[in-house]
């Protein structure tokens, strides 16, 4: 018997639509839906080894107990009754004693987040925080102080667009099948592409102008090109002076901020910035500077964000064809989203989150995602109150955190580690119990609101049986729930109750998906009047170069640049980020990934290396203030002397994972914890390591 399942892929975060082909209960092909616009059944290499990790036997395959020390690899195999009771009883006695805001729960972002945010509103924790801080925090933050909206309520039209700018934005590794392929149709037809990064990566060889900047120095670039287009005049006057606040005080605080003075901060010469804000000028509107899809490499980040929106207001480039766009609900077409759990009724929460998110501490961040590199801190110093319950849903705090040292110290002051995961991650391995989640072809999930200039809705379908005795997360929480008394909080028994419910007055039905894998609620794009209908949500109503959100909380919306730190002799900045074969820490044992590559290397320039005694493909030591490791040295010109650069991702310390074990060096081992301190990221590229022949 042979059937196609419309689905969503899982083997990153972006959930391309897709159509799995299925034979005799066998997952035979996986493809882009070819009803999906920008698909046109394609797939990265993540997506196409999706039949690797279902058939993978290295992935945990029941639910698994500690018997030993935490991380010795000591388990016991239990069923999921036995498991479920066990985490049962230990999290009532937890909330018992110390109260539910005693527990904390992190997650990758997913179609279930409103189950696991719900399980914590059920015991009175406020304590939910997402992966997406760690990654975009600070673009986060900056979106909402110019706009009122979050970075995920913004896309770019990148099919329309005439000349794009990508800040370190690796669009061609860091791979969205729908956004790559756009850009690229755009590109057939002349759009032109400027890329800054101190590497040489796959998009820089795509891009018709390539800028080798000085690690860390892009906002110097910034307020170069801000003051060009400001003292020639190139903006969008008509946008600008209808929908921009505080256009002199940017004016007069970048006019110190020439080109010559960019020069010297970032080896980029004065001219070819004149010329970029020039060429910018006569595609506007239909220009994109990419605000960013990790916001998170140093300490003045959200300044960093800001300025990259700031010049897409300035080329009148926002709610126009070719530009960024707010993203359009079901309401703008008349029709009605899908319900969320977290819409009932709950008991108050009095306290504060365990990161003070939303406190005169931190004020800024957004507490849908919280600020999880200061869970180490809230542990140890039980402030502002005891944590002693982590729940890990499919996030890995030992390798996404900086200094994994730190954060293992931290967890062992836990009473419980609970992980609900596919792979023997890390965390897994480090954890008191493990349910197992069936992947995303064995399960069908939660419904997928996609916003956009098309509103739409997409679902998840079990293509075939899980493999293994594996259980779907969003059933996991509500039988943990069940056993701690809050389980009138999940009504439902299965998960196609919990999408029925989820679809009750929206006006479609399960079976509307079957045909395509998705339901529209319209058919033309919806761009606002851009002459008096954008709604921006900010106090003045209109975007706020000059912060109220800022400046209400007490920092500047126009900050003195500081010059960022030359490394000393024998130093570099360690710079860190991704490339097309794999997803954050979740794929390194992905046998077909692994296989095209199974571990990272130290890229570091020719004549740098030349200098320390370092060849190509030998073994060099790196080591930080945090931690050391040895690893192959990449020698190159593609890099900037000033800096050297790994994979994130690798050097897993889960045994069971035999094929990622120990292969390659951590980044987060490395990097100490810092972080933007207005904007919430952490400062991932604000470490600096040394490299010796090992």
């Amino acid at each position: 018997m042979e059937k196609d399942v419309y689905s969503l892929c899982f083997m990153c975060s972006v959930r391309c639509p897709i159509k799995v082909k299925v034979k005799d209960g066998q997952v035979t092909w996986i493809e882009g839906n070819p009803h999906v616009a920008g698909m046109e059944g394609s797939l990265c290499p993540r997506g196409a080894a999706g039949t690797s990790l279902l058939y993978d036997r290295q992935r945990v395959q029941s639910p698994m107990i500690r018997v030993g020390d935490r991380g010795s690899g000591n388990w016991r195999k239990a069923s999921w009754d036995e498991a479920l009771d066990y985490v049962g009883d230990k999290l009532k006695a937890i909330i018992d004693q110390y109260g539910g805001h005693s527990v904390v729960l992190g997650e990758r972002t997913q179609l279930a987040t409103h189950v696991s945010k719900t399980f914590l509103k059920a015991i009175g924790s406020p304590n939910h925080f997402t992966h997406d801080a760690l990654c975009k925090g600070s673009v986060n933050t900056a979106c909402r102080s110019l706009f009122g909206y979050t970075d995920g309520q913004i896309g770019v039209d990148y099919r329309n667009t005439r000349h794009i700018v990508l800040y370190g934005r690796n669009i061609f590794e860091a791979v969205s099948v729908k956004e790559v392929n756009n850009l690229m149709a755009a590109m057939e037809e002349g759009a032109k592409m400027t890329y800054i990064d101190p590497r040489v990566s796959i998009t820089a060889t795509k891009a018709h102008r390539y800028w080798m900047i000085r690690p860390g120095t892009d906002l110097a670039l910034n307020y170069a090109l801000m003051h060009v287009i400001l003292d020639e005049r190139l903006y969008d006057a008509p946008f600008v002076d209808r929908w921009v606040h505080g256009l002199t005080e940017l004016q007069d605080f970048v006019e110190p901020y020439t080109p010559q003075w960019a020069e010297t901060e970032t080896g980029i010469p004065a001219g070819e910035i004149v010329a970029l804000a020039r060429e910018l000028a006569k595609d506007r509107p239909s220009v994109a500077f990419h605000y960013g899809y990790r916001g998170a490499s140093h300490t003045n980040e959200i300044y960093l964000r800001r300025s990259i929106l700031m010049l897409n207001a300035l080329m009148g480039s926002v709610e126009a064809k070719g530009g960024i766009f707010f993203k359009k609900g079901p309401g703008e077409a008349g029709g009605k989203a899908a319900r969320k759990l977290v819409e009932q009724d709950f008991p108050k929460i009095e306290v504060p989150r365990f990161d003070k998110v939303g406190t005169p501490d931190f004020p800024l961040p957004d507490p849908a995602h919280g600020v999880p590199h200061r869970l180490p801190y809230a542990i140890m110093n039980a402030d502002p109150y005891p944590i002693k319950a982590l729940f890990n849903y499919r996030f890995e705090p030992l390798m996404s955190i900086a200094d994994t040292e730190l954060t293992r110290k931290a967890l062992d002051q836990l009473d419980l580690i609970v992980t609900i995961d596919i792979n023997y991650s890390d965390i897994a391995w480090y954890s008191d119990v493990i349910l197992p989640e069936s992947t995303y072809l064995e399960r069908t999930d939660c419904v997928q609101q996609a916003n956009g200039l098309k509103p739409q809705m997409f679902l998840r379908r079990q293509a075939v049986p899980p493999r293994y005795d594996t259980r779907e997360g969003a059933m996991i929480l509500k039988q943990i729930a069940d056993r701690i008394g809050t389980g009138d909080y999940f009504p439902y028994e299965n998960m196609d109750e919990l999408v029925r419910w989820q679809l009750e007055g929206t006006g479609f039905t399960m079976e509307d998906f079957d045909a395509k894998g998705f339901v529209a609620y319209g058919k033309a794009k919806i761009f606002w009047d851009r002459i008096d209908g954008l709604k921006f949500k900010t106090p003045s109503k209109k975007i706020e170069f000059k912060s109220s959100l800022l400046e209400d909380a007490g920092f500047e919306s126009f900050p003195a640049y500081v010059s960022m730190p030359v490394p000393e002799a024998g130093q570099f900045r360690l710079v860190t980020g991704r490339n097309a074969l794999h997803t954050h820490i979740s794929t390194q044992n992905v046998e077909y990934l692994n296989e095209l590559c199974g571990e990272n290397v130290l890229w570091i320039n020719a004549q740098k290396a030349a200098e320390l005694g370092v060849a190509d493909r030998t073994m060099v030591e790196i080591a930080s203030s945090r931690h050391n490791g040895k690893m192959r040295a990449y020698v190159t010109d593609l890099i900037h002397p000033d800096c050297v650069f790994l994979l994130h991702g690798f050097g897993h310390q889960a045994k069971r994972a035999e094929r990622s074990y120990n292969r390659g060096v951590s980044d987060a081992a490395l990097q100490e914890n810092l972080y933007d301190k207005v904007g919430g990221s952490p400062a991932y590229h604000d470490t600096f390591v040394n490299v010796k022949a090992a």
